[in-house]
């Protein structure tokens, strides 16, 4: 993992996260990070104005779950490992596992879908 600190790591993920969805997310907030003993954070956001998503990084591993309360319903996806990752198939199947759970009347109201 290249000595990346927990900052760095959450930065960059933010930023293509940003990136790729533009105005369909929103209201990043950072939260429970650290490096010691190892390198983990949580990044918490709302996305198409309709799901608050958490993501969670735990020693190179990450992956989204949708906030329902004071539970979590993981978002499948192939992308399993940080430093392994796709990007790019990361969001994508982000994108779908989101797009699947949101009503097409809704999508459309906002230009969407």
């Amino acid at each position: 993992m290249q000595n990346k600190n927990s900052e760095t790591i959450s930065d960059e993920i933010i930023n293509r996260l940003g990136d790729y969805f533009q105005k369909k997310i929103d209201d990043f907030m950072i939260s429970e990070m650290t490096d010691t003993p190892y390198t983990m954070f949580r990044i918490e956001f709302v996305m198409y104005k309709y799901f608050n998503i958490v993501l969670n990084y735990d020693r190179g591993r990450f992956g989204c779950s949708i906030i329902n309360g004071n539970r979590f319903l993981p978002l499948e996806n192939s992308q399993k490992w940080y430093d392994k990752v796709d990007m790019n198939t990361f969001l994508k199947e982000l994108e779908e596992q989101i797009k699947l759970r949101i009503p097409d009347k809704y999508l459309e109201f906002y230009g969407w879908k």
